[in-house]
């Protein structure tokens, strides 16, 4: 396991990994996406497309016969950023964060008007050097060019050792695209998932990754 000292830069993901919602805030929202697009959600697919269980959630809303761009449209005119910030926590684990002695940051697809609430609701803004949020001209995950810009807004260069902690197989693959450590945090049994998902660290909390530097 990696300890602190090994890397000059650290990213992570947010939703799923350093925070997460209320399930029925989570519910009511597909409850009302579901109205505006004629359908319904099942716990289930709810679950899965929040935090993207099956991979791809573009690929995932195909496969269940949903229009992706019809779907984000709704989702994000319903979504009312004060409310999703009174709804969201912080992992205990995530605690650690504050603590490191380097450049940190937060890469997520999670979008500005959304992310900004949850930040100053939480009061860990001042965690991070450098908050990317996902969009077309920035590319998503697990592309790797989101991580490759959130390293160029804290000076780090091709040399550094850097790593990028998140929930999801698309969060491995943009380290490892950008090629940058991975660790997964396994926030979810994997049989939800219905596979595993392999970085070059995988965890089920940061307390396995950090209090390893103790033994």
């Amino acid at each position: 396991m990696p300890s602190p000292s090994d890397y000059d830069v650290w990213l992570f993901d947010l939703d799923g990994t350093l925070v997460d919602t209320e399930w029925s805030y989570t519910r009511e929202v597909f409850d009302r996406v579901g109205d505006r697009m004629g359908t319904q959600f099942s716990d289930r697919e709810a679950e899965v497309l929040w935090h993207g269980l099956g991979g791809s959630r573009n690929v995932q809303l195909r496969e269940w016969g949903f229009d992706p761009p019809a779907f984000w449209d709704a989702f994000h005119e319903i979504e009312d950023p004060q409310a999703r910030a009174e709804a969201t926590y912080l992992y205990d684990d995530a605690a650690y964060v504050a603590d490191l002695d380097a450049p940190v940051g937060v890469v997520t697809h999670c979008q500005e008007f959304l992310a900004d609430p949850v930040l100053d609701a939480l009061d860990v803004r001042d965690w991070f050097d450098v908050v990317l949020c996902c969009d077309d001209d920035t590319g998503w995950k697990p592309d790797p060019r989101p991580l490759e810009l959130a390293l160029g807004d804290v000076g780090a260069d091709p040399d550094h050792d850097a790593v990028y902690a998140g929930d999801a197989a698309s969060d491995v693959g943009a380290a490892m695209n950008a090629g940058l450590d991975a660790v997964h945090v396994e926030r979810h049994a994997p049989e939800k998932r219905g596979h595993c998902v392999l970085g070059d660290h995988r965890v089920e909390s940061f307390d396995d990754l950090f209090d390893a530097r103790a033994e």
